[in-house]
């Protein structure tokens, strides 16, 4: 049996699954790798795969999960397949990974890791992220910068870490 539908999913141009964001059952994803789905209050859609060509009834989404930001961001962003995405992650909980902007987001309340490359409004995204130096500073040399991650990283001090912390209080 297995093996027949495998067959009639490959036939009928792409294999049937629940929908990933709402969860319907008979949504297709095509070799492109989009997914269309019968619901049509799934952001992805597709009238041409629902029933007799018409839109299906619509439905609820179920959210799953009550995580909401205190202090919201909206981030908008794109995403490897070309869609545009919005995310909404808690303020406080937004810092910089090397080329990655982590959060959590809403509405599970998940860490997620968004590459800065495909942020549409990074600037404005960037405003919100906490601050090593103040503007007017100069960044610290990388031998300043080596004790510094150090000393925070093994929660140890000295004597060179004290006195350049005082230079970078929020390093």
């Amino acid at each position: 049996m297995g093996l027949l539908k495998f067959i009639i999913d490959l036939l009928s141009g792409g294999s049937r699954l629940p929908c990933p964001f709402c969860g319907t059952a008979g949504a297709r994803k095509t070799s492109d790798g989009r997914t269309h789905c019968k619901n049509s209050s799934c952001p992805n859609f597709d009238p041409i795969f629902a029933r007799g060509g018409r839109p299906a009834m619509p439905t609820t989404v179920p959210t799953r999960g009550n995580f909401q930001p205190a202090a919201p961001v909206t981030i908008a962003y794109k995403n490897f397949a070309g869609q545009d995405r919005n995310f909404v992650i808690e303020k406080s909980s937004l810092l910089r990974k090397r080329n990655h902007l982590v959060g959590k987001v809403a509405p599970r309340g998940a860490m997620i890791a968004l590459s800065r490359d495909r942020v549409q409004n990074l600037a404005e995204v960037e405003a919100h992220l906490p601050q090593k130096i103040s503007p007017d500073q100069a960044w610290p040399s990388a031998r300043e910068r080596q004790v510094l991650n150090y000393h925070k990283k093994h929660k140890s001090s000295s004597a060179l870490f004290e006195q350049i912390r005082a230079k970078y209080p929020n390093w």
